[in-house]
């Protein structure tokens, strides 16, 4: 029931922190803003060579459909009006062939196209996703409090394919048409300079409201996907929390709130849709009703015997090739609207920098004998999304290497605050904090967290075997050092008689086992670490009677030789520290030993009092 009640607040905070999924997205920082898919240009820059050949065979297969109304051109001009019969058939035969052999080139040329191109779109995409989840799981906690887990998914997923549809697929066409178009039209300017000319002066109109169709596409595209984005939120929060949802028989009423959010999407994306399907409609009607003109002009032409058959015929060609082009050129440009709003999601998510980052020049950490020193001195912490109450104020506190010292005190008093500043989580806003003697700011995380090891009180399990879970602690580390630092966690037993021994695999957050199961394959994975500095958050809080006094058996063992900070609101975990400290509100407001501190009649032993029965001092009763 603890787990219940935890979890059921966190769903609540979450939900009375849950923006309107119906709001518009608030404008990024100017120095965030990203207006176009030059985002991609680093993505793309290193695949110069393959976009050159991808290039080189989509301009050839332009030019194989190009060069097709000039062969049609010449069938009927010299196959089909020629007067002797046997030359007729010779020349038809010739004439033929041609064509046939352009129509190789260009099947050919397109293969070759399609493969670059959908390698590419690959392969890029592949790269920006890597990219953007590399960059997200270095972001600091502080990112993650204003950042929901299902809107960095759907960036990843949703975005990514959006990006990988255009590179792979629409940006060829696009490419490709736009050849075709430039080229069919400069024939026809070629051919018929008069009317083309005319022709050209109407299209130019066409543009201009294709601009602000164009613009409003975008925006609603951008809004389309950070509905999706709001749904894919709702989604991953409440399959999270399934045994809290069915405790409490809320399944309707989340089933309903996500189908709320998927008709916003829904709508929005209708909205994106209409506008773009006016903008399809102009340009093709337009461009159409411009290049009938131009071919009647052409009839004429032929009728007043200016021009001949074939070349009318080649015009017609010509004006078919040059309407597909833009037909297929207004699909591609809202393809490119779209891919234009998920690039600008991602690159303002590649554009986040966490406040937390490697110093220019890091101090190398002194050697860690028998244990961390730690020293806080006058340190005080605001949470980003709670500024106005300080976490921490005014905290001072030494630690010397090898004690074990105990943080004990009322939910909220910043127990957990100081664990998170340690791994530098987060930075506080005023005071120093060193480990050996070094500011923690000051050295690099991948070494001040490397001598850190942590068995948190959510005990976190990777959907893989027992085995890679505890190898989590030590990547390099050997089966039989797995083996026997889950024998010093009291863990070898019951993963052991596991259908799979320690191949089994544990199932997503570990579902496939018992809660003090997962904590023991915590504390394995902290102890094969064995780092100077042990971290203990609540570490028996999910163990039973039983294998609370064997883990706590294991945690004395491992704490020898080490700094261990443990916190506890079970008081019984922490009798055997060196040192007790309690905290209230964020500061240290008692120190010393179980003896002490009971005796003293404060805090420690009003908390004391109410989990061992102990008669509180006279003069500070019990509440």
């Amino acid at each position: 029931m603890p787990t219940l009640a935890r979890m059921a607040s966190t769903v609540s905070t979450a939900a009375a922190a849950r923006p309107d999924p119906t709001r518009e997205k608030p404008e990024p920082p100017p120095g965030q803003r990203v207006k176009s898919l030059s985002g991609l240009l680093p993505f793309v820059r290193p695949y110069r060579g393959r976009i050159a050949l991808a290039v080189f065979f989509l301009v050839m297969a332009a030019a194989s459909t190009l060069v097709f109304p000039v062969a049609l051109k010449t069938l009927i001009d010299q196959g089909l009006v020629a007067a002797d019969p046997g030359a007729r058939v010779m020349a038809l035969r010739d004439h033929f062939l041609a064509l046939f052999a352009v129509g190789a080139a260009l099947g050919v040329f397109s293969a070759a196209r399609f493969y670059m191109v959908t390698w590419l779109g690959e392969r890029i995409t592949a790269d920006l996703r890597n990219a953007v989840y590399a960059h997200v799981v270095r972001q600091s906690p502080e990112f993650f409090e204003t950042t929901q887990t299902g809107e960095v998914l759907s960036r990843l997923t949703t975005d990514t394919t959006l990006v990988q549809t255009v590179v792979g697929s629409s940006l060829s066409m696009g490419l490709r048409n736009t050849v075709m178009g430039i080229g069919a039209l400069g024939a026809l300017v070629v051919t018929n300079p008069y009317v083309m000319t005319q022709v050209l002066g109407v299209l130019v109109l066409v543009v201009l409201p294709s601009l602000y169709f164009g613009r409003r596409v975008r925006k609603l595209s951008r809004a389309s996907q950070d509905r999706v984005a709001d749904s894919s939120a709702i989604a991953a929060e409440v399959l999270n929390a399934i045994p809290v949802v069915q405790a409490y028989v809320q399944e309707g009423r989340e089933a309903t709130r996500f189908d709320e959010s998927t008709e916003n999407a829904f709508e929005t994306a209708r909205r994106r849709t209409l506008v773009r399907s006016y903008l399809v409609g102009f340009m093709i009607t337009a461009t159409f009703g411009a290049l009938l003109w131009g071919l009647y002009q052409g009839t004429q032409a032929v009728i007043a015997g200016e021009i001949s058959a074939g070349h009318l015929g080649q015009t017609v060609v010509y004006v078919i090739i040059f309407v597909g082009a833009v037909a297929v050129l207004s699909e591609v440009y809202g393809d490119l609207l779209r891919a234009a709003g998920a690039t600008e999601r991602l690159m303002e998510l590649l554009a986040t920098r966490s406040p937390v980052a490697d110093p220019a020049q890091p101090l190398a950490l002194p050697p860690a004998r028998g244990g961390s020193a730690l020293a806080f001195e006058h340190v005080t912490f605001h949470y980003p999304s709670r500024p106005k109450q300080a976490a921490l104020a005014d905290f001072s506190l030494s630690v010397k290497p090898g004690e074990t010292v105990a943080l004990v005190g009322p939910s909220g008093a910043g127990k957990s605050t100081v664990l998170q500043l340690l791994l530098r989580f987060y930075d506080a806003q005023q005071g120093t904090l060193r480990i050996d003697g070094v500011p923690v700011p000051q050295a690099a995380l991948a070494d001040l967290r490397a001598r850190i090891g942590i068995v948190p009180q959510d005990s976190t399990v990777f959907s893989t075997s027992a085995l890679e879970n505890i190898r989590y602690g030590r990547p390099g580390a050997s089966d039989e050092e797995v083996h026997a630092a889950a024998k010093a966690a009291f863990a070898h037993d019951f993963i052991s008689a596991l259908p799979e021994g320690y191949a089994t695999f544990l199932g997503e957050r570990g579902v496939r086992i018992s809660g003090g199961q997962r904590q023991r394959i915590a504390i394995a994975r902290a102890m094969l670490k064995n780092p100077p500095l042990l971290l203990l958050d609540e570490a028996t809080s999910a163990l039973d009677a039983e294998s609370e006094r064997m883990v706590q058996a294991a945690l004395e063992a491992a704490m020898k030789d080490r700094t261990t900070l443990v916190i506890a609101h079970r008081l019984a975990t922490v009798l055997r520290a060196d040192r007790i400290v309690v905290l209230d509100r964020g500061r240290i407001v008692e120190t010393g030993t179980h003896a002490e501190l009971v005796a003293a009649g404060g805090l420690y032993a009003r908390l004391a009092a109410m989990q061992f029965d102990l008669a509180p001092a006279a003069d500070n009763p019990a509440p």
